[in-house]
């Protein structure tokens, strides 16, 4: 059974959902691909994951780097599982773009090279907005795309400019955790 809850956010709805095992959706209302993967039947109730990834958003819309993570259970293909795992590694206060994402993918496969177009699908099929943060991938001019991401850096600029969580610095998705050690950075698990 596919549970569902809405959260309101500085940034207006969310649809949170969740099964037994994990959360499966995160989508800001009106957004490209809303609810895409959300079962015809579902049903709106508060579960241990909802309220989890709720506790979550508080604390990052509140301005702080979450130090724990809700179960995740997200529906892809393995290409789309093997880029949402890499913007998971992306660390808070930097970014990275398509095409780096798509040299670490090709490196990781062991191919000479990986098309960042397609990379850049799968970032924008990315089912879990924020917590699994798309919105720390740029285009090659520094912009933030997507309907999550601009929403996101608008409300950081407005109301959170020191904000820890607004990718700020260039992050290479192949280095070892460049912060680890450092205060506020924390490893997805």
């Amino acid at each position: 059974m596919i549970y569902t809850q809405h959260y309101e956010s500085p940034l207006g709805g969310i649809l949170l959902a969740a099964d037994d095992t994990g959360l499966t959706g995160l989508w800001f209302e009106g957004q490209k691909y809303f609810a895409r993967t959300l079962d015809a039947v579902h049903q709106e109730q508060e579960t241990a994951v909802l309220s989890e990834a709720s506790r979550w958003l508080d604390v990052y819309f509140g301005g702080q780097e979450p130090d724990f993570t809700p179960p995740l259970h997200p529906a892809g293909s393995a290409f789309q599982q093997e880029v949402w795992a890499l913007l998971r590694r992306i660390p808070c206060g930097q970014t990275t773009t398509y095409g780096a994402l798509a040299r670490q993918l090709a490196a990781e496969r062991g191919l000479s090279r990986m098309s960042a177009q397609a990379v850049g699908g799968a970032v924008g099929h990315n089912v879990i907005s924020i917590i699994i943060p798309c919105h720390r991938v740029v285009g090659t001019n520094g912009s933030l795309t997507g309907y999550a991401g601009n929403r996101l850096a608008h409300h950081n600029r407005a109301s959170r400019p020191g904000c820890i969580c607004y990718a700020s610095r260039p992050f290479s998705p192949g280095s070892r955790d460049p912060h680890e050690g450092s205060e506020g950075y924390h490893h997805p698990e």
